[in-house]
């Protein structure tokens, strides 16, 4: 999927780094060349990953309720965001829950 845009409540897993392969949620987007993401354990919603876009792996599926309380500024809790990232992931891995 390079070459698609990533956007906050979606998400993604690392490309490279020390944490290559780890499931995040897009947080925002700074610019072009900064994304915060999230796990809601090592990356809690008040400390964020900053992370290159190039080195994300975005995958189609996002979490809708949170793209759009994350749109209207509205706050997330780390519990959301780990629910939602294992929620996704199965999806991806094809593993269940």
């Amino acid at each position: 999927m390079k070459g698609q845009e990533i956007r906050p409540g979606q998400l993604v897993s690392s490309r490279a780094g020390r944490d290559q392969g780890h499931f995040y949620l897009v947080l925002a987007i700074r610019d072009e060349r900064t994304a915060l993401v999230v796990d809601g354990r090592t990356r809690p919603v008040a400390g964020p990953k900053r992370k290159n876009p190039k080195h994300l792996e975005p995958h189609a599926c996002a979490a809708e309720d949170l793209c759009r309380r994350l749109a209207g500024g509205e706050p997330v809790d780390d519990a959301e965001i780990r629910q939602a990232i294992k929620r996704l992931a199965s999806r991806v891995t094809g593993d269940e829950i």
